[in-house]
C-alpha cells in the first residue's frame, strides 16, 4: 500500500504536502492515481465532525499528477476540479510548480470555490468563486416561497409525542430542573387565571438569573431560586431589560405564536422576526380564543425539513442549492487579513469563566459560541441550553460564575442523558454545497453549523438556521 505522507521515490526534488479531500460521502473512500503507479490505494479517513469528508495528506513531488477516488468500491472523479480523459478513463489533475509561492493558471478550480484537496499553507489557496446570477437566486427564492406560501404549520405536527407547559406559578428552581429532566432548553407558560398562554421560558432566562444573582455578590443558593415564582422573574426581567436597553419602558412582550392553519411563510417570519427559536402552535375551537390547545413547538429545524423533503429529487429546480456556500453571501465568517466584518465571529478559550461566557452569550445575542485553542482550532463548543445541566447535583447552588472555567461547566453534565450530549460540534467546509449544508441542519437538535478548516479545524465562520432562512427568503 503507498502510505499517506510517504514520497514517491524522487527525494532529490523534494517533496510537497498535498492534502486531498473528498467531500461526497461513502463508506470507504480510497485514493489513487500517478503518484502511486495507479497500483497502490491510499486509505482516506472520515473528518472528525463531518463524517461525510475524507481526507489524507501524501507528500508529492513538484509537477504534473493525476488522480482518482475509489468510493464504495467504484471509481469517482471530481467534476467540480480540473480533468482530463486519458488511459485510465476521466481523472482529475493536479499541477505543483516548484516555486511556493504561485498558484499556476491549471490548478484553479473549475467548480464553484469546491475542492477536493487544499495546499497545506505551501500555496496560496484562492476562493475565487464563480457565484449565483441575480436571476438564478431570484426563480429559487420565487420557488421556496411559493412552496412555504402554500402549505401550512398543520404539516409540522408529529404523529405522536409530547410538549412541555410550565404554570406561571411554578417556582423558577423547579422549573429550571423540570426542563434539565425533560431535555428541552424551552417551554411555554401557562396563566390559569388567564386561562391562556403567556410566554415562554428559555434558557436564556436561567442565564439571566444565575447573572442577576451573580452580581449580588453571594453564592447561587437554592434558597434564592426558590423565592421566586416564573411570573415574578417575568415582572423583575422587565425590569431588567429596562436598565440593559436605558429607554425606561416597560411594555411586556406578547407571546409570538402561530395557528396550525397559518403558512409556513408566516411561521418562519414570526420566527425570525421575533428573534426566537421556537414558536408554539396553538389552536382554539372558540372564536374569542378560550380553552386554547398546545399542539406543536415550531422550530426552523421542522420547516427546512419539509423544504428538503420537498426538493430532494428536483434540486435542478432551485440552482441555488449547488451553490458553495463561501459563494453566497450566508452566515457569520472570520474576516481575511485587511478585510473589516462589523459582526465578527466572537470565541472562546477552555479556560475562560463561565460568567463571561454568559456574559458573551447575552451581549453578542448569540445562542452559542466556539471554543477554541491558541491555534483557533475548534475544541467544542458552548450553546445557551448547556446552562441546564448546572441543575445536575444542584451545582448552579455551589459555585461561583467567575471561578469556574466553560470547559469545568461542561464537564459537570458530560453523563447526563439529554438530546444536547453525543456530538456537539456539527461542522462543515466552506466548500460545502447549500444542500448539503441544509440536509445537516434540517436534523433535530441542530441549530448551527461550524465552518471549518479541512484538517487544522480553524474556525472559519458559523450558519445558524436562522442565516439560512433569511438568505432564502431574501
Amino acid at each position: 500500500m503507498f502510505a499517506s505522507g510517504s514520497d514517491t521515490g524522487h527525494e532529490s526534488l523534494g517533496v510537497v504536502p498535498m492534502r486531498f479531500v473528498w467531500p461526497y460521502g461513502g463508506r470507504s473512500v480510497f485514493l489513487c492515481g500517478s503518484f502511486t503507479r495507479w497500483i497502490d490505494h491510499i486509505p482516506m479517513s472520515p473528518m472528525e465532525g463531518c463524517p461525510t469528508v475524507f481526507q489524507v495528506i501524501c507528500s508529492l513531488t513538484p509537477g504534473y499528477h493525476q488522480y482518482k477516488f475509489i468510493v464504495d468500491g467504484e471509481w469517482r472523479y471530481d467534476e467540480h476540479q480540473p480533468f482530463v480523459s486519458g488511459n485510465y478513463g476521466v481523472s482529475n489533475t493536479v499541477f505543483l510548480p516548484r516555486e511556493p509561492d504561485v498558484i499556476p493558471a491549471t490548478f484553479s478550480p473549475t467548480g464553484p470555490g469546491r475542492s477536493s484537496m487544499d495546499l497545506d499553507d505551501v500555496f496560496v489557496h484562492s476562493d475565487v468563486a464563480r457565484g449565483i446570477s441575480d436571476a438564478d437566486l431570484e426563480v429559487s427564492r420565487h420557488r421556496i416561497s411559493a412552496f412555504l406560501s402554500t402549505h401550512t404549520a398543520y404539516e409540522l405536527l408529529p404523529e405522536s409525542g409530547k410538549v412541555i407547559a410550565l404554570d406561571v406559578k411554578l417556582p423558577v428552581k423547579q422549573a429550571f430542573h423540570i426542563l434539565h429532566e425533560q431535555g428541552v432548553p424551552v417551554a411555554p407558560l401557562w396563566d390559569f387565571s388567564k386561562g391562556q398562554f403567556v410566554g415562554v421560558l428559555s434558557a436564556m432566562d436561567f442565564i439571566l438569573i444565575l447573572r442577576e444573582l451573580g452580581n449580588h455578590g453571594s453564592n447561587l443558593t437554592e434558597e434564592e431560586l426558590e423565592t421566586h415564582t416564573i411570573s415574578a422573574w417575568k415582572e423583575g426581567k422587565l425590569h431588567l431589560s429596562r436598565q440593559i436597553d436605558g429607554n425606561g419602558r416597560s411594555d411586556p412582550k406578547h407571546l409570538i405564536h402561530a395557528g396550525p392553519y397559518d403558512s409556513l411563510k408566516d411561521v418562519s417570519q414570526k420566527i425570525l422576526r421575533g428573534n426566537v427559536s421556537t414558536v408554539p402552535i396553538i389552536h382554539s375551537s372558540s372564536q374569542d380564543g378560550a380553552f386554547p390547545q398546545l399542539l406543536h413547538l415550531a422550530s426552523l429545524s421542522g420547516i427546512l425539513k419539509c423544504i428538503c423533503r420537498q426538493f430532494r429529487h428536483s434540486a435542478s429546480t432551485l440552482p441555488i442549492l449547488q451553490q458553495p456556500i463561501c459563494s453566497i453571501p450566508l452566515g457569520t465568517w472570520v474576516p481575511k487579513i485587511g478585510e473589516s466584518n462589523p459582526r465578527p465571529v466572537a470565541v472562546l478559550r477552555p479556560n475562560t469563566s463561565l460568567g463571561a461566557a454568559l456574559s458573551l452569550l447575552v451581549q453578542a445575542d448569540v445562542s452559542s459560541i466556539p471554543i477554541v485553542d491558541d491555534n483557533d482550532s475548534l475544541l467544542d463548543i458552548y450553546s445557551r441550553s448547556d446552562i441546564t445541566a448546572l441543575a445536575k447535583d444542584k451545582a448552579y447552588a455551589q459555585i461561583h460564575l467567575d471561578e469556574i472555567s466553560i470547559h469545568q461547566a461542561l464537564q459537570l453534565g458530560q453523563d447526563v442523558s439529554s438530546p444536547y450530549n453525543g456530538q456537539r460540534c456539527h461542522m462543515c467546509l466552506r466548500s460545502d454545497p447549500l444542500h448539503k449544508v441544509m440536509e445537516r441542519l434540517a436534523s433535530p437538535g441542530i441549530r448551527r453549523l461550524l465552518i471549518v478548516e479541512a484538517g487544522s479545524k480553524r474556525v472559519e465562520g458559523i450558519i445558524s438556521l436562522s442565516d439560512v432562512f433569511r438568505f432564502l427568503l431574501g
